[in-house]
């Protein structure tokens, strides 16, 4: 029993240690909060985030507001959230990756000033999710399945950055990312969060039988995005840095709704 308790505990403490380093949800200073280990927590944490969208959504549909301006208030609201952490990460990555001399590609992503590639690719992100978002609201009549679509796209945007995590070797020997790299040593670390993919997408089917194959689509695709996403910043930058992590996030989400807006179609 006290091992129990002490589990239980545990994973309380990390995952409250999550919620306050992913999102800007105010998370009461009384709490136990660890912030070992928190990336594992990161999908669920981006399934929740992804309910919150989806319910945020199906009230703005009940009261009338249109697609177009509640599709810009979703966007709004998912920046809102996370505090802009992923999205500075896209840009940061950008500018590095602008610059052709690849050692001094780690110094600019480090500086705090964007530049216009940043800018750029910032920009780009925000077109592709609204236009997807606002696609997706018309396609699906269901106001539940673009709840769970939007619980997916959120989570398999984190499950990429903690595959990256593990997978690839991180760059600095300080940063804001080294001690998720510390923390997640093996490939068991992914376990949890794709059984919950997974049990996502059963559930999925389970409410919805005829949509099994759409179901299947998402899962699948999100893990083969959610991979590529992470081995091409790699490829760029034989490595990963807590910029790229962000990035990782973003345009696996951006990606992934984008297709998703194809399947729809």
């Amino acid at each position: 029993m006290p091992q129990l308790f002490l589990l239980v505990t545990r994973f309380w403490s990390g995952f409250w240690g999550s919620l306050t380093f992913y999102t800007v949800l105010p998370i009461p200073q009384t709490w136990a909060i660890a912030f070992d280990g928190i990336a594992g927590f990161a999908p669920l944490v981006g399934v929740l985030i992804g309910g919150c969208l989806g319910l945020c959504n199906l009230g703005l549909n009940y009261v009338g507001m249109p697609t177009l301006t509640s599709s810009a208030v979703i966007l709004g609201l998912w920046i809102f959230i996370t505090g802009g952490l992923h999205l500075d990460g896209v840009m940061d990555t950008a500018d590095g990756l602008a610059v052709t001399d690849c050692d001094r590609r780690l110094e600019v992503m480090a500086d705090s000033k964007t530049g216009a590639f940043g800018v750029m690719a910032g920009v780009v992100l925000i077109l592709f999710k609204f236009a997807a978002i606002y696609d997706i609201n018309q396609q699906l009549s269901n106001q539940i399945d673009y709840l769970s679509l939007m619980m997916a796209v959120c989570g398999w945007g984190r499950w990429g950055q903690l595959l990256a995590i593990w997978r690839y070797p991180y760059l600095r020997s300080q940063g804001k990312g080294a001690f998720h790299k510390e923390a997640t040593t093996s490939i068991l670390d992914l376990v949890p969060s794709t059984l919950l993919l997974m049990g996502l997408a059963i559930a999925q089917i389970i409410i919805h039988p005829h949509q099994w194959i759409l179901a299947i689509l998402i899962f699948t695709i999100g893990a083969v995005i959610a991979f590529l996403v992470g081995a091409w910043f790699n490829y760029k930058l034989s490595g990963h840095t807590g910029d790229t992590y962000g990035a990782v996030v973003e345009w696996t989400e951006a990606l992934l709704l984008c297709v998703l807006t194809m399947i729809l179609n």
